[in-house]
């Protein structure tokens, strides 16, 4: 190989011209020895170098891209299973997840009506609605349960301190719900405002609706006792506290017909916010200490179904159903009504007792609230009557010292256990 390169670089150097054969052999021989002892030179100019380095830093750039763009669509897809998993976690009706600006968002408008200012006073929109028991049952429509809604209106008259109450002409509103637990269900015992809503418990299923255009709206299920069991919570009663929603039960202890205690569940407390979170409460000494102010001890008993809370005195009052010193029994039960007010602060270390009206023994209290714009000086109250198989609704007023400003008047035959300010 290098003796043929040798060759072709000897012809390549030689003149053609014979007569110059000799000086043109010496020339070529030395350029060869040269070329020999030269390494071979390449030449390269600025210009590729310049050409390149461009096009691999181009190729670098769209690689970078590339690899953004599949993060990025990586990254999206990725937040939308969370977005999406939070979302089928939220349907749960006794679970959704909260909202971190909830607590901002709260909605404090009460009642929802505005009330009008009149010569005579000032009138609001007022709502009762029933707890029929058993006889919630359609008796036309399949897997139907029915509560009635009654709405009228309230005079308040501040300086006169007298109470009027007027009930809308026409038929009642009928609610429907297709909801219910082992055949029974609507038994609402509530009707309150929360977050700018109406809702209504129903003390059967556990269910918390909302009432909207004269329909009930599945809000929540409260679970009974500590929220474990299998049972809808036998809700009683309802108030706002904190900007959250209490339920609570009867308060006593869970007994057979004739007083053998079986479960404390009636005396635990659901709070619920207003994006429908649950938190369960043990209210048992609670309890005990209101029922205690009476001088009563298991297996005497008190059972609660209109406890209302006042930002303005800082104290929870109770207007008791039934007060026994005796054991429960079932029957004589509908002859224990209660004629008392039980007023405790939060802690439940001053607690007080007071009289209000004329104890009438099958009459009990179900559902109360303050008078809108009163400083929480006057409750209107509804008392239920219960007896061998008989029942009426009657309504009430007094203030929180006890004077009576609407004796007991009877608004139905039927048994109506929630009021609110509508």
């Amino acid at each position: 190989m290098l003796v043929r390169s040798s060759i072709k670089l000897l012809q390549f150097y030689m003149p053609q011209d014979p007569q110059d054969s000799d000086s043109g052999e010496i020339m070529s021989l030395r350029e060869w020895r040269q070329a020999i002892r030269t390494p071979t030179t390449y030449r390269v100019g600025n210009r590729t170098l310049r050409i390149q380095t461009q096009f691999v830093s181009l190729v670098a750039f769209i690689g970078l891209v590339v690899l953004l763009v599949m993060y990025t669509y990586a990254v999206d897809h990725s937040t939308v299973s969370v977005e999406s998993l939070k979302n089928k976690s939220s349907v749960k009706p006794y679970m959704p997840v909260p909202t971190t600006s909830s607590h901002d968002n709260y909605n404090s408008t009460y009642p929802l009506t505005t009330p009008k200012r009149t010569p005579k006073g000032i009138l609001f929109r007022i709502g009762v609605v029933s707890d029929l028991d058993k006889g919630s049952r359609s008796k036309i429509e399949e897997f139907t349960w029915l509560s009635y809604y009654k709405k009228g209106s309230l005079l308040w008259n501040p300086v006169s301190k007298s109470i009027k109450v007027s009930w809308d002409a026409g038929d009642t509103t009928v609610l429907r719900s297709s909801i219910g637990e082992s055949g029974r269900g609507m038994e609402l015992s509530e009707l309150v405002v929360f977050n700018g809503k109406l809702y209504v418990v129903d003390d059967r299923t556990g269910i918390i609706y909302e009432l909207l255009d004269d329909e009930v709206i599945p809000f929540v299920m409260l679970n009974d006792g500590d929220g474990r069991m299998n049972k809808g919570f036998k809700s009683e009663w309802a108030a706002v506290k904190d900007r959250k929603l209490f339920v609570g039960g009867l308060g006593k202890e869970w007994t057979t017909n004739t007083g053998e205690a079986v479960n404390t569940h009636p005396q635990w407390v659901k709070t619920v916010s207003p994006t429908g979170e649950v938190e369960h409460h043990n209210w048992y000494h609670k309890y005990l200490s209101v029922r205690r102010m009476l001088g009563i001890e298991f297996p005497g008993y008190i059972t609660h179904e209109a406890v209302v809370w006042s930002d303005v005195h800082k104290c929870w009052f109770f207007l008791p159903r039934r007060c026994s010193k005796d054991s429960y029994n079932d029957v004589l039960d509908e002859t224990r009504g209660c004629n008392i007010m039980i007023t405790a602060d939060d802690t439940f270390t001053d607690i007080k007792v007071l009289h209000v009206g004329n104890l009438i023994p099958t009459h009990g209290f179900s559902s109360f609230k303050f008078i809108p714009g009163s400083s929480d000086q006057v409750i209107v109250a509804l008392r239920s009557e219960e007896n061998k198989g008989a029942t009426a609704t009657y309504i009430m007023g007094f203030d929180i010292m006890g004077k009576i400003l609407l004796p007991e008047t009877k608004i139905a035959d039927e048994k109506y256990e929630g009021f609110e300010f509508i």
